[in-house]
């Protein structure tokens, strides 16, 4: 809206929440709590959600997506997520999907990382997204780093610079090297 380039578009992520008869801890309809966050290296990922389990997964066609496009990709739960569930716990071979869900990732085409500080020309404007799934992560920092620079022209305690929208203009990618 502000006409300013910005290599960050929508990408649809679909999540599901399963039930199973039997959990991968041994015992029926019991607390998973013990059982941690698994990532299998396919991008499979479960995680118990109460007496449930959250999962999901990268989707093998990743475009980017319309908006408003929050339709559930539903092929991927019986296409990817069950049979790589299933290959890793027999536990998860017999599963029910309870509820399902999309959203949108604001993915950063350039390096997955996040944009956040002032436009170089356009000094009223300041970015914070393109987190790429970080959010959740990295969004207590950007908050903090924006507030500093609409305060004080500068940042203070979190130095952000590197992070900047100067490196979307310069193609200088900031690559994370402990991606798990």
């Amino acid at each position: 809206m502000a006409g300013l380039d910005v290599p960050v578009e929508p990408r649809k992520r679909t999540l599901f929440v399963i039930d199973c008869a039997k959990s991968p801890e041994g015992t029926a309809n019991v607390n998973h709590g013990r059982l941690p966050l698994m990532i299998d290296p396919t991008g499979v990922f479960c995680r118990p959600e109460g007496r449930f389990f959250l999962t999901g997964c990268a989707p093998v066609e990743d475009p980017a997506v319309d908006w408003d496009d929050f339709e559930p990709r539903y092929e991927e739960f019986e296409d990817i997520i069950w049979p790589t569930l299933a290959e890793r716990s027999a536990s998860f071979e017999a599963v029910k999907v309870i509820n399902q869900w999309a959203g949108h990732y604001d993915f950063n085409r350039l390096d997955h990382n996040l944009v956040v500080g002032r436009h170089p020309e356009v000094r009223n404007f300041v970015f914070a997204n393109g987190f790429s799934g970080h959010g959740l992560q990295q969004g207590p920092a950007a908050g903090r780093g924006v507030s500093e620079l609409i305060i004080y022209d500068e940042y203070r305690s979190l130095d952000l610079r590197e992070v900047g929208y100067e490196r979307i203009v310069e193609n200088r990618p900031f690559i994370e090297k402990a991606v798990i």
